[in-house]
């Protein structure tokens, strides 16, 4: 935990320029967030236990009901002293998130939470379990300051990014869950974590980077979800890029680019005018090339936008440019949020559009679109919420 760090999200370059955060009307005018076990290393840990008259192995013992035990009940505390249990429970695991709402949908296998942070922020988190994995899409920021217009949390602006703890909790939460048989389908494991839930993951750098290292350390350091099984999305904030690569962590990269040209992109991505198509897959090229991993490529179809042949063949031509099988592109039917201009292509044009890509040798998926009836799916979240604080 060294070093200056912006508290306010704004992005490098983001306070003026060709682009700029789209700031909430309460933007940062609320104080941080307790300080949580997890967003202290462990000599901050071992100082804290000394000031609770612990010596300093109670920090191990506390990491592994958190990480292990997914626990923070004083209860469950029976390896450390009665006397020290509430306390060390009130100093280490301050509520962060509680739940405001839960919805289900397929058939109880995609559940939406909408949190309430310590200041009334509220941020959502989506669990889909599928026959193989069960996956969790977190949220990073509360609100999101990159103004795609399409995008439901776009439209809501940046209040404030949240903490490791307040992102760790939602892991947290999850696992507990899948453990204790509460997803349809009976007990089973959480094993994968997209941040691509509210937010834009390379705005809150250094507190998503420490959630990365938690969410895939070994317990008792972390909960043990294999690097590899974690993806970080990004609009294309290409500092942030280039910074994750010389990481050396192995999360899969994935790139929101939802346009193939930069005359478009300008206007469905905001933060192409300040880094360009060009800068963006330069970028997320060098990072599989320093990874060895396929980066992903989002892109949400847009009916007469950005779903016709041309744009494909263009899309195509932009990825094949630099000669190897080095991204996988995933067409996301549009998931429409209320109000908007934006909708979904028609399902022949979706077909085109892929097929377009498998002729030209690039990997292409359509995405599933779980949770759009609770508008849970990809762009929908905060909908609910802003529709809540009414």
């Amino acid at each position: 935990m060294t070093g200056a760090e912006p508290e306010t999200g704004i992005t490098p370059g983001g306070k003026n320029g060709a682009f700029r955060d789209v700031l909430a009307a309460d933007h940062a005018r609320r104080g941080k967030p307790p300080r949580h076990f997890t967003d202290m290393d462990l000599e901050e840990r071992q100082e804290v236990c000394a000031q609770l008259g612990l010596p300093k192995f109670r920090a191990s013992q506390l990491a592994n009901h958190y990480f292990n035990h997914l626990s923070t009940n004083p209860d469950d505390f029976t390896d450390l002293p009665a006397a020290s249990r509430q306390d060390a429970a009130h100093r280490f695991f301050p509520e962060l998130i509680t739940p405001v709402t839960v919805q289900k949908a397929d058939q109880g296998t995609t559940i939406k939470t909408l949190w309430e942070l310590f200041d009334g922020s509220r941020i959502e988190s989506v669990l889909m379990r599928y026959p193989s994995r069960a996956t969790l899409c977190i949220s990073s920021q509360v609100g999101c300051g990159m103004g795609c217009p399409f995008c439901a949390t776009g439209q809501l602006g940046l209040t404030r990014n949240m903490s490791t703890g307040e992102i760790l909790e939602q892991v947290r939460a999850a696992s507990r869950m899948m453990r204790s048989g509460q997803v349809a389908g009976g007990p089973g494991r959480l094993s994968n974590i997209v941040f691509m839930g509210m937010g834009e993951p390379m705005g809150n750098y250094r507190a998503v980077l420490s959630a990365v290292r938690q969410i895939s350390a070994l317990p008792p350091k972390g909960f043990g979800i294999s690097a590899r099984n974690i993806t970080v999305s990004t609009v294309g904030v290409v500092p942030g890029i280039r910074k994750l690569t010389k990481e050396g962590i192995p999360v899969r990269l994935a790139v929101s680019l939802h346009a193939p040209s930069d005359k478009l992109r300008d206007e469905l991505v905001p933060m192409n005018r300040r880094f360009n198509t060009t800068q963006v897959l330069d970028a997320a090229h060098d990072y599989y090339l320093a990874s060895g991993r396929r980066v992903s490529i989002e892109y949400a179809l847009m009916r007469g936008i950005n779903d016709q042949a041309e744009h494909a063949r263009l899309l195509a031509k932009r990825l094949n440019h630099y000669g190897d099988d080095w991204a996988h592109v995933n067409p996301i039917p549009l998931n429409p949020i209320e109000g908007s201009r934006w909708t979904a292509s028609k399902p022949e044009d979706e077909q085109r559009f892929l097929d377009i890509l498998h002729k030209a040798g690039i990997t292409a998926t359509m995405r599933d679109t779980r949770g759009s009836d609770i508008d849970g799916a990809c762009g929908q979240l905060a909908a609910k919420a802003v529709k809540l604080q009414a």
